[in-house]
């Protein structure tokens, strides 16, 4: 895999060379447009406004339109002279303690890996982190844009997670707050109860993109049957904004209960060997190709 940013760790005076590594991979069917009549697909082309003419990549510039239909143009020298060394380092602000900041704020993880000669103090800043519970806040730009940042101890190494700055979150009091201020008692009784009994370990294994795989099996199935359409989906009941939640409540700790003593049973018949769904090969391979 290669690096998407190289440079430098910042903080006090000490600079650890480090290179940013995705820390999330998406895989994901692709589709293309196609002309309903036959088939063909559909292209787009980099047309300009002013002729209709279409422009090839070697032609094409960034422009800020300040007024409209008046730009001003910026190129790569332009974007690099702003501030090279800005542009090569993550700049440690300060340190806060993890549970301070608003999870809301993290959104895009990244690996960072130690380069020649910063094994030393990457170890001293990762083990610092981990002694102290705090994070860095740091600020980095990635190619034309700056970043809030928080440089993490993760295992045995370091992470970048890109953040939003603050005034990028939408303020709540912009959102309708329920009527009802207060659970009753007996309700809230209740609902801790399903949280208790729907309580597990984390076992982050067991979580699926479901929707992902439901889709690999029609794509599969419609290879499969060229020109006959599978059977339709059975329709769901729609849900009803009017419910007794007490009553609502008391049927879903039964069938949790239900469910909790059904698997436990099952587990002691079952043999030790795990079941593991595989996936339609052939659907995987045509989006390792896409």
């Amino acid at each position: 895999m290669r690096a998407i940013w190289k440079g430098s760790i910042s903080f006090g005076l000490v600079n650890i060379p480090v290179s940013l590594f995705p820390a999330m991979r998406r895989e994901e069917l692709k589709f293309r447009l196609l002309r309903a009549s036959d088939q063909s697909p559909v292209n787009y082309k980099r047309v300009a406004e002013a002729d209709g003419r279409e422009v090839p990549w070697d032609q094409i510039v960034k422009g800020y339109e300040y007024e409209k239909g008046k730009f001003v143009v910026l190129k790569d020298e332009d974007f690099k002279r702003i501030d090279i060394e800005a542009a090569q380092t993550v700049d440690i602000i300060n340190f806060v303690s993890l549970d301070e900041v608003s999870p809301l704020l993290f959104y895009k993880p990244y690996y960072m890996e130690v380069s020649k000669g910063g094994d030393k103090a990457y170890v001293l800043l990762r083990d610092a982190l981990i002694s102290s519970g705090k994070i860095g806040i740091a600020k980095v730009v990635i190619k034309t844009r700056q970043h809030l940042a928080a440089v993490k101890a993760q295992e045995s190494g370091l992470m970048l997670e890109l953040m939003h700055f603050p005034d990028e979150l939408v303020d709540t009091g912009e959102f309708k707050a329920p009527k009802t201020r207060k659970a009753g008692d007996r309700e809230l009784k209740m609902a801790r109860d399903l949280i208790s009994g729907m309580t597990t370990r984390w076992q982050p294994e067991k979580y699926r993109d479901d929707f992902r795989e439901a889709l690999e099996e029609l794509v599969e199935e419609k290879i499969k049957n060229r020109g006959r359409e599978p059977a339709a989906p059975r329709k769901r009941k729609a849900a009803s904004n009017v419910i007794d939640l007490a009553a609502v409540l008391q049927e879903s700790l039964r069938a949790t209960k239900s469910k909790s003593s059904s698997s436990s049973s099952t587990t002691k018949r079952s043999s030790p060997r795990k079941s593991a769904k595989t996936k339609s090969k052939s659907t995987k391979s045509r989006r390792k190709a896409a």
